[in-house]
């Protein structure tokens, strides 16, 4: 009892305008909420710091539309650590709010995170800028109200690229990634392939999607921006199949090296969960030097 009380106790909110404890079972997520909510190292130090000090930033909710309880707008995570640590209930800001201005609230909310991966930033912008048209909250509309739709698509954009500290250009290239199929969107957030490739990748149908997976899996290989170009220019000249995918990549590319193809399923189950491509790559590069320094000595002696 005594920890329950220090995890979520209610005295501690009970100043607080507008905030009351909520049952962690009557909180639903967010419809189509694009942020993932995983069991990693920072999750576990959420829940450490919850089990410690308590819930410090109450949840943020409205009343489910689709049922009984309550919908999360902000606060996905920290209902996670939450079940994590035991806790039965959570302290929570109810708000009355529309589906709009609950997903501009939603998406707000988790930008400011540190780490956003590229298919949640995709999802995220697209989400808030259709907010935006549908409320109206564009800046200057006022001065060409019977103006063509084009100019406000335009003002959206770029208004949502002033929030968010990215240009016009780039919200376009993320909002494209919702495109993809998601085997290839994983392969972007696995930063297993670039962005500006992916873009490319994102004009082609699902079908072709499908089949440039299967080839890029089974010879190991991404395409670059170049061969991805070429890629969605076939593909728009219905003229793209498996055997045109798989002579576009096989070509040689630009400065290519010959390198060492170790298949995932061979040495991916001795990497943490959350390694990344590239920590994964530091983590072989620093083995192998050990073991060659090992073997120098002993050659020594």
């Amino acid at each position: 009892m005594t920890k329950k009380r220090v995890m979520c106790s209610s005295k501690d909110y009970e100043s607080g305008a507008g905030i009351v404890l909520v049952k962690v079972s009557e909180l639903h997520d967010f419809k189509d909420h694009p942020f993932k909510v995983e069991q990693n190292q920072e999750l576990f130090e959420l829940r450490q710091s919850m089990e410690k000090e308590g819930v410090l930033v109450p949840l943020l909710i409205r009343h489910n539309t689709d049922g009984d309880g309550y919908e999360i707008i902000a606060g996905h995570r920290r209902k996670a650590a939450a079940i994590w640590a035991g806790m039965e209930e959570v302290p929570a800001i109810i708000r009355d709010l529309d589906d709009d201005q609950s997903i501009i609230a939603m998406v707000d909310s988790n930008l400011q995170r540190e780490k956003i991966l590229p298919s949640e930033k995709a999802f995220a912008y697209k989400m808030r800028l259709e907010a935006m048209k549908h409320q109206g909250r564009v800046d200057d509309m006022t001065s060409d109200p019977l103006g063509p739709k084009y100019m406000e698509n335009n003002r959206s954009n770029e208004q949502l690229a002033r929030m968010v500290w990215e240009s016009v250009t780039q919200i376009k290239r993320y909002i494209r990634l919702t495109k993809l199929i998601p085997k290839i969107l994983d392969m972007v957030d696995r930063e297993l392939l670039a962005i500006r490739s992916a873009v490319e990748i994102s004009f082609l149908t699902e079908a072709e999607q499908y089949e440039l997976h299967a080839v890029m899996e089974l010879e190991q290989c991404v395409p670059n921006i170049s061969q991805a170009n070429r890629l969605k220019r076939m593909s728009q000249q219905k003229c793209l199949d498996m055997d045109m995918i798989y002579e576009i990549l096989e070509e040689i590319k630009p400065n290519q090296r010959e390198q060492i193809k170790i298949p995932l399923e061979r040495i991916g189950k001795y990497f943490p969960a959350d390694y990344t491509p590239a920590q994964q790559a530091d983590l072989i590069e620093k083995l192998l030097k050990g073991w060659a320094q090992k073997n120098r000595k002993s050659n020594v002696h």
